[in-house]
């Protein structure tokens, strides 16, 4: 068994492209996909339904809010800290119903199940999961999607395109070079997918993938012109230029109870409640003050200064901050309250509220993920290892005008000593597959 493991970890890295997926970055290599039981899947497949209502219900409620239909701070709070034309942009009317066309939450596998981290609009990892589909297919693996699940979800949602990385981004271009000439190579009579770079260009497509930060426009020379030809309807942008929609204060707005009518008019009651049993309870760390028989929910004090003093205990706790800030990407600018000490959590603290006006922040229930066992090859010992870890599963839907789709799943297997989990050199990087003897996670 070990002997088989060896050769299909070999094979595997053997098998990456020249130059490697990730610039300078790298993974350790397992024999396995991850595992996951059929109901699981099930699962999986309803959650991009109900994260596709999820999105567009914000988008909804951004321009309610905009509109006089809900209250204007709700809105006040998303533009806070962005720049007047971005904000113009995201409501123009060419717009308004525009969201993004890939939505991956961070899933973290809990004892009870599973919780979303939270969602990302503009994910790595889309031409990487495509290659591992494809490789692991070919050792039998059940991949969650197909082995082609990716690359036709990809091309569906754009049929041909300019894929624009910047330099920011530069990490991911391998992998979209490597997802654009499979595209290329397999579906030719689709379209034609370049990848580019962030410079202005007189030979624009018609379709254009973002891959850059909205926060990044600055160092993207191109995002201006791309943005007024979107709006003259000479192509089109996915993700589109609405930061709004790409805060994380989302999951903070959805536990709002004055919101909680919203909610539920435009999921749904089932719809709403599977989301609360997923969404981890979210706070806005405002600093104004609470009436005096008021509380934080949950929280159960009535000023954060009480929450600052918490014992380690207590603090079960992620701080971040909520969007449009280079802090704001992977696992930067996220606190783990329960890792540091009472004066150091109590300066973060202190920091985030000072930001509220111009960087926003939110506080997050802190969910421990479950330990799972995985093999991986050690390349310096030329053997198979077993490591202790717990998993980020990060779903890829591709949403289309009247379905969404999943294309796959990537898991993120960290050490078990890892609190926050993301791509990192130590953690193991494979498929998710369906166990088709129901024993998988």
């Amino acid at each position: 068994m070990s002997e088989d493991k060896m050769l299909r970890a070999e094979a595997i890295r053997s098998a990456l492209p020249e130059g490697g997926l990730f610039h300078e970055k790298s993974w350790r290599v397992s024999p396995d996909s991850f595992l996951i039981g059929r109901k699981f899947a099930e699962e999986i497949d309803k959650l991009g339904y109900r994260l596709t209502r999820f999105v567009r219900a914000c988008n909804q409620l951004y321009r309610f809010s905009i509109g006089g239909r809900q209250p204007a701070w709700i809105a006040d709070l998303l533009d806070r800290g962005k720049p007047p034309e971005l904000v113009a942009l995201q409501r123009e009317k060419a717009l308004v119903m525009a969201i993004p066309r890939v939505i991956r939450p961070d899933l973290i596998l809990t004892e009870g199940g599973y919780i979303i981290a939270e969602l990302d609009n503009v994910p790595g990892g889309i031409g990487l999961t495509a290659w591992l589909d494809q490789i692991y297919s070919q050792n039998g693996a059940s991949i969650l999607g197909g082995a082609e699940g990716m690359l036709d979800g990809f091309a569906a949602i754009l049929p041909g395109g300019d894929i624009v990385v910047s330099e920011e981004a530069a990490t991911y271009r391998p992998e979209m070079e490597w997802l654009a000439a499979r595209l290329n190579a397999s579906r030719p009579e689709i379209g034609r997918w370049r990848v580019v770079d962030g410079l202005p260009s007189d030979n624009w497509q018609s379709r254009v993938y973002r891959f850059f930060e909205l926060y990044d426009l600055a160092n993207v020379p191109c995002a201006r012109q791309l943005s007024e030809k979107e709006l003259r309807g000479e192509l089109s942008v996915t993700p589109p230029m609405k930061p709004a929609l790409e805060e994380k204060m989302w999951f903070a707005l959805f536990w709002l109870k004055p919101l909680e009518s919203f909610w539920r008019r435009e999921l749904g009651e089932r719809t709403m409640l599977a989301l609360q049993k997923v969404i981890p309870y979210t706070w806005l760390v405002n600093p104004e003050p609470l009436p005096m028989h008021a509380v934080l929910p949950r929280l159960e004090t009535h000023a954060w200064e009480e929450v600052g003093h918490f014992s380690q205990r207590q603090r079960a706790l992620i701080l971040k901050i909520s969007g449009f800030s280079e802090q704001a990407w992977g696992s930067r600018g996220v606190v783990v309250a329960q890792d540091m000490s009472q004066t150091a959590w109590q300066t973060e603290l202190k920091n985030a509220l000072g930001e509220f006006d111009t960087h926003p922040h939110i506080l997050q229930q802190f969910h421990q993920g479950r330990l799972v066992e995985h093999d991986y090859l050690d390349a310096s010992a030329n053997k198979i290892r077993r490591m202790r870890g717990r998993v980020r599963l990060c779903p890829y839907y591709f949403v289309g005008e009247k379905k969404t789709v999943c294309g796959g799943a990537l898991a993120t297997i960290c050490p078990d000593d890892k609190k926050l989990l993301h791509g990192m050199t130590d953690a193991i990087l494979v498929p998710a597959a369906i166990d088709i003897s129901e024993s998988g996670n």
